[in-house]
Parts: C-alpha cells; structure tokens; sequence
C-alpha cells in the first residue's frame, strides 16, 4: 500500500498496555501530563467569554494570508516586551492553527524533497513525523548531558551538508530544560535559517528569562514559534505564530504568505481575540509559572533523595529527565513501575536518549498527585 506510513504495523508497544491496565486503578497517577486543561489549570472563563461575544456581535470574515491584523500586532507587541527585547513587524508574523504546523510550514518553505535540517537527538516524534509528510531528512545534532545538556558544536558541523537547509533549535528544550543563552558560533559560520522552538519561553525557573533566538543571532533569518497552547494553556484553542527576525526575513515572506493562504487553518474567532488572551493573560501565565516553579523544586528535592538518582532544576519549561543509575533497562524500569506503584512516567528512548536511564517526569502535574507519584518512584528505585 503506498502513502505516508503505510509500512507501520502501528503495534501498541508494552507500556502502553501495562497503562491501559494501571490507569483503571483509583490510586493511579499520569506524571506525563503536558496538557493544562487536564491538570486543573483553566484560563479564565470571563475573559474568553468576553472576548467571543464581541467577536460574534459583528461576526465577519475577511482572511489575510498572514492572519488576523490585531493577532499580529498583539504577537509583534509580545516580542517587543520580551527580555530583551526584539523588534518584529507585523509583515513577518504568521498566524497558524498551531505550532505543529507552523513546522510544516516552515519544512515546505525551506526544503525541497531529499533535503535535509538538522534538529536535537533528544526530541518528540513530531518532527519525525513531520520530515516523513514532506518527504525531508532530518538530521540530529547531539547535545551534552555533562555539560547541562548544551549543543554540540561538532556534531552539527558534522551532519551539515550541501543539502541542509536549516537547524532547528528548541529552546526551552523539551525534554532537558536546556535554555540556549550565548549565540551558537557554527550557525554564524553555517549561515543557516534557524527554526525556534519556544514554546515554554514563559516558563523559566532556574533562568532568570528565555531570551528570544533572533536576539542572539541578529544577523541570521531565524523563525519564531510559539501559540496559545502552552503560553497560556488553551490547547483546544488552536493558535499558533510564526515571528521571523532578521535580515532575510522579506526573502521568505511572499512564499510564507502563499503556503499558510493554501490552508488558512488559524481559527479566525480566536484570532479575534488574542490580543485580550495577551493583555488579560499575565495573571494566569503567573499562577501556571509558579505552580511549575514550585513543583520542580518540590520534586527535585524528593528525588534527591535517593542516592541512584541524578537530576537537575531545569532551567526553562515544565519537565524533569532525571538519571536513574545502577539501571540497564529503561522500558523495564517504567513497566515496573506501572505495575507495582502504579505510576506513569516516559522512558528516555521515548526522546531518542540513547546514553544512561532516563525517565520523564511533567511538573506540570497537580502538586499534591505529583509529590505523591514521586515518593513511589523512589521507594521503587
């Protein structure tokens, strides 16, 4: 059968099956949680509320490719009160369903079939998934776990080629917490657009802020992704950005334009109403920042605990990936852990982590399930 994925047998692994038994339980506890709305954390009824009214009281439609003039400005707004500060016009902003397809966007702009872009080893499926629509080859760079997990310079020279066509870089890193704070020398050297992942840039801990890439490498084409779903834990929402900096910013505008009007999948209702989700928002961005912030130090110090247990605050977004020593098995770690403290956390081959046992663990969770589900990992460990 041809076609996208038609070689996956789509086989449902062993610790989705030893979930699917776990979860039945009362005492049973998801420490993978990355979605808000299932944690407790709901975003102000009155303001959506207010804000839909308005919009259906003098409901129109009347689409621009890049979206939505006041979402525009609203997210143009955002960057120019980011620390530090970077100027995007509203002509470089692109409002998407999603930061999921702003990357298939961004795959289609820059590369053409049997291209490569280099992207971090440790990641989500997403972009495996992605490279596999458009056809692309993704190209993974490593990263140091001795050294905060910080990129290797090396190895992006190494898998940089004639046909590569752009980095991307996920800062705050999911799921290390890695924050990219001095510029990458090789990009200057390289020359390459960049494709920023910054998703939980509003949830720093151990950093005293995540500092937009494009301040970093002011002299490289680099596309900002962002949305509502994490910012400000409206996932059903359906709103995403593309902010581009720099100075080949126009080469790639008229190309964007045209690829997000071929789908115009941006939901133009909550586009409507961005700028009061901004301007209405902090407070509840807050509360989310420091429910996180407390969790992670809450559940460091549990882990701490235990002598085989390694881990770090991390300094940007919601995850711990905690080093489990004296393992050798992450897969039979995590279904132990399922079956007998009926606990639901990742491995770290989930991530393509390949060195040590790693395990995921979200902090996003409610405090009291998180602390709970970490005090039976370590009596487990």
């Amino acid at each position: 059968m041809p076609g996208y994925f038609s070689d996956n047998e789509f086989a449902v692994n062993a610790i989705e099956l030893e979930y699917r038994k776990a979860e039945k339980y009362i005492d049973f506890i998801n420490l993978t949680g990355s979605n808000p709305t299932h944690e407790g954390l709901i975003f102000p009824s009155d303001i959506l509320k207010k804000t839909a009214i308005s919009y259906l009281a003098k409901r129109r439609y009347d689409p621009d490719p890049k979206g939505l003039y006041s979402a525009r400005l609203a997210v143009s707004d955002y960057y120019k009160n980011r620390t530090p500060s970077v100027e995007i016009s509203t002509d470089n902003i692109t409002i998407t369903a999603s930061t999921s397809e702003s990357y298939g966007l961004l795959f289609a702009l820059l590369a053409d079939p049997g291209d490569n872009i280099l992207a971090p080893k440790l990641s989500y499926p997403l972009f495996e998934h992605l490279a596999a629509i458009y056809r692309i080859e993704l190209r993974p760079y490593e990263m140091d776990e001795n050294n905060g997990w910080l990129i290797k310079e090396n190895s992006i020279l190494s898998e940089y080629d004639a046909r590569t066509r752009a980095i991307i870089i996920v800062s705050p890193h999911n799921p290390t917490g890695m924050v990219v704070k001095n510029p990458i020398s090789v990009l200057n050297r390289l020359g390459l657009p960049v494709i920023c992942d910054e998703v939980f840039s509003e949830f720093s801990c151990a950093a005293e802020y995540v500092a937009p890439f494009g301040t970093l490498h002011p002299e490289l084409t680099v596309f900002h992704l962002n949305g509502i779903s994490k910012m400000f834990g409206l996932p059903d929402l359906k709103l995403g950005w593309i902010a581009t900096s720099g100075a080949g910013s126009k080469d790639f505008e008229k190309r964007l334009d045209l690829l997000n009007d071929t789908y115009l999948g941006a939901n133009y209702m909550t586009q409507s109403m961005l700028s009061s989700i901004f301007s209405e928002g902090t407070d509840f961005v807050r509360q989310m920042r420091e429910r996180i912030c407390t969790n992670i130090d809450l559940a460091v110090q549990l882990l701490l605990q235990h002598p085989d247990i390694t881990v770090t605050r991390p300094e940007g977004g919601y995850y711990l990936f905690p080093k489990i020593k004296n393992r050798e098995d992450e897969e039979k770690l995590v279904l132990h852990l399922l079956s007998s403290k009926r606990v639901l956390v990742h491995p770290g081959y989930f991530y393509d982590c390949e060195d040590n046992v790693h395990i995921m663990i979200s902090c996003l969770t409610e405090t009291k399930k998180l602390a709970e589900g970490v005090k039976r990992i370590v009596a487990a460990i």
